[in-house]
């Protein structure tokens, strides 16, 4: 059943928020970083903006630990992106309507005008796949904004899996969480087709080596 009424789309952004922070908050985070000044928290610390990608299967990683004021985030204008909406602007987002393919076009130039507020947050294989696919859209967003991609992969130790396409990850409580994240992919101005399509397919081989190093960490840890 589709959630229509406004009272009961707050209703769950405020439960899905609370659910976020009591369940995620319990995991053990770890990191690792080929470049230490990607890190969103040293970055926030010296002026340095950048577009984090995650792909939408652990968007609850970063949901949790990097919920911010000034990650402005990118969520999709399918039917459910309202009540994502409500959960992630309770857990401290600014949000952007739209995505990478459907409503394209107007997110990309909003998320663009943002660039001043701080960072960009992007699921590039969102709202509906393939799964671990990034679009052309983070690449163009890259090439007209000026801001570099750091693509991050991230791991919940033995998750529940969701049956959708992104195979959506929850956590068991007080399990290990891990985070690999790459250098950056710096994409040049007013790029063209083709250099678009060769920094998404680097951007996309980076996150999905991050995915499978992070996947592989967090059983050991």
């Amino acid at each position: 059943m589709k959630i229509q009424h406004p009272l009961l789309v707050r209703a769950v952004g405020v439960t899905g928020a609370w659910m976020v922070r009591c369940l995620v908050g319990t995991c053990r985070f770890h990191f690792r970083y080929a470049d230490p000044m990607v890190n969103p928290e040293v970055a926030r610390r010296t002026g340095r903006r950048y577009i984090y990608a995650f792909f939408h299967e652990v968007m609850l990683f970063p949901a949790y630990f990097w919920a911010w004021p000034e990650m402005q985030i990118l969520i999709s204008d399918h039917r459910d992106g309202e009540l994502i909406t409500q959960v992630v602007r309770r857990l401290g987002f600014g949000v952007v309507r739209g995505s990478t393919t459907r409503g394209g076009a107007r997110a990309l130039r909003e998320m663009a005008q943002r660039v001043d507020r701080g960072h960009l947050c992007v699921t590039p294989d969102g709202p509906k796949g393939p799964r671990r696919h990034v679009h052309q859209g983070l690449a163009y967003l890259s090439s007209r904004t000026g801001l570099p991609i750091v693509g991050a992969g991230m791991a919940f130790r033995g998750p529940r899996r969701a049956r959708s396409w992104d195979r959506f990850a929850v956590p068991r409580p007080f399990r290990a969480a891990a985070c690999v994240v790459p250098e950056a992919v710096s994409v040049p101005p007013d790029a063209d087709r083709d250099t678009i399509e060769a920094c998404r397919l680097e951007v996309e081989r980076r996150m999905q080596a991050a995915m499978r190093e992070a996947e592989a960490w967090v059983e050991q840890l």
